[in-house]
């Protein structure tokens, strides 16, 4: 992607529904926060640079390492999310390219569609192009009302529809291309709305429609990435529907997985194929997993560790930041930390293997 395309994140909520004292898309799905998820695809897409909206109060202890390239701006008081992209002006107001916003809790959008919705954009020089998806129950989410030749003229919140708009099911997904220079003069005339007095960044698209301005969009037939995870409900959801995902792709790769059910595999994985995966396993991140491995039920493999050919773990074992060399065999009920298992060894059952053992 070109250098003149920056994105913004938007994560300054309060994690109220969530009920939690930290930011909601600092939660993890299966090893990686919300956000990194959000950053991975921004990356993907080939963008460099952005910005992240914070409100310090959500972030106040809370570690997490800035991508290079990834700045932050803060939200102190928080007036929705018109007021929140606002306060990227210092840093990129004098910007002449496009700016991606995206939602720090949207952690199933795919790289496929945001690199559509980018295309799309600079295809046709609009100031503005958003995700939509059509629901079959679109309560909660904002509408988008077009008009007698299908363009749209406006998104309008469910707290302000009429009854007629409530039935709309085509709903804003919260991805956003914009021209840099129109959604900054679009911002500066918002005005405040319900009993928050609220700035919505909604507006932006009817202020677009007023002034003739080319709003573009795409539509996504992946339900799953309109998903907004604003509670522990929708986090729970979330992982289900990212677990199959990460299931699905080791399986089309040639892993075994016995019951995907009972399987839990992290982010960072990587399995080589024949290596079959028995239940009741869980496999955390940055583990690395040779070819015709068994993995006994009730594994757990944490991070940092290397599991190399043709080995046999059995059941009830748990191995912690440590390497198991090719062919070895692991009996059940063992623990391993913090060791290098040689090539070809056997482990009885029961043992305990530290980095003070000799193996």
């Amino acid at each position: 992607m070109e250098n003149n395309m920056v994105a913004v994140i938007l994560a300054a909520g309060k994690s109220t529904r969530m009920h939690s004292s930290f930011s909601k898309v600092l939660h993890k799905i299966y090893g990686k926060s919300m956000l990194g998820y959000v950053l991975d695809d921004i990356r993907s897409i080939g963008i460099k640079k952005g910005l992240i909206v914070i409100n310090n109060q959500n972030w106040a202890g809370q570690k997490f390492p800035l991508p290079k390239g990834i700045r932050v701006a803060f939200q102190k008081k928080l007036l929705g999310t018109g007021h929140a992209l606002l306060q990227t002006q210092k840093t990129l107001g004098r910007f002449n390219g496009d700016i991606l916003v995206l939602y720090g809790d949207t952690p199933l959008l795919t790289t496929e569609t945001l690199r559509k919705l980018v295309e799309k954009h600079r295809l046709n020089n609009a100031a503005c192009t958003l995700l939509t998806v059509t629901l079959k129950e679109p309560k909660g989410y904002g509408r988008i009302i077009r008009d007698e030749k299908n363009d749209i003229v406006k998104i309008v919140e469910e707290a302000d529809a009429s009854l007629y708009e409530k039935m709309i099911p085509e709903i804003n997904a919260g991805v956003y291309c914009f021209d840099a220079k129109e959604v900054f003069k679009a911002l500066s005339s918002l005005k405040p709305k319900g009993p928050k007095k609220e700035y919505y960044l909604t507006d932006c698209v009817e202020i677009f429609a007023k002034h003739k301005l080319t709003i573009e969009s795409i539509h996504t037939e992946n339900q799953d990435e309109a998903i907004g995870v604003n509670s522990r409900l929708d986090l729970a959801r979330a992982q289900t529907i990212a677990k199959n995902k990460i299931l699905t792709k080791f399986m089309e790769a040639g892993v075994g997985i016995i019951d995907p059910t009972t399987t839990h595999i992290y982010n960072d994985v990587r399995i080589d194929q024949d290596t079959i995966i028995y239940p009741f396993t869980v496999i955390e991140s940055n583990v690395t997993i040779g070819k015709k491995c068994r993995i006994g039920p009730f594994s757990r493999i944490r991070p940092d560790s290397v599991i190399e050919d043709s080995v046999e773990i059995g059941n009830f074992v748990e191995i912690v930041r440590s390497r198991v060399g090719s062919g070895a065999v692991i009996k059940h009920h063992c623990y391993i930390e913090d060791s290098n298992i040689k090539k070809g060894v056997n482990v009885a059952a029961g043992s305990v293997v530290t980095k003070e053992s000799k193996n």
